[in-house]
């Protein structure tokens, strides 16, 4: 039986959008903002995915927020 930790991270911001954004947030090089914006580089939560997925949690969006953003991970407990 795994034990995991759930971290939340939430922020005020404008949100994401529902729809097809939501489904593409977690893939590289993917940004809300328009592709000749230099802001960000689409590949934060890509490289946040891989590392919690590599250590067998999973990560998500919190989609019951009215405003902002709340990304959501698991953490495997170490067994000792």
């Amino acid at each position: 039986m795994n034990i995991e930790y759930q971290f939340s991270i939430a922020d005020d911001g404008p949100g994401i959008p529902a729809g097809e954004a939501r489904n593409r947030i977690f893939e590289i090089f993917q940004t809300l903002k328009p592709s000749n914006s230099t802001e960000n580089t689409g590949i934060g939560l890509a490289m946040v995915k891989k590392i919690v997925e590599g250590e067998g949690g999973r990560i998500w969006l919190d989609d019951d927020r009215v405003t902002g953003a709340c990304f959501c991970f698991t953490w495997l407990k170490p067994i000792k």
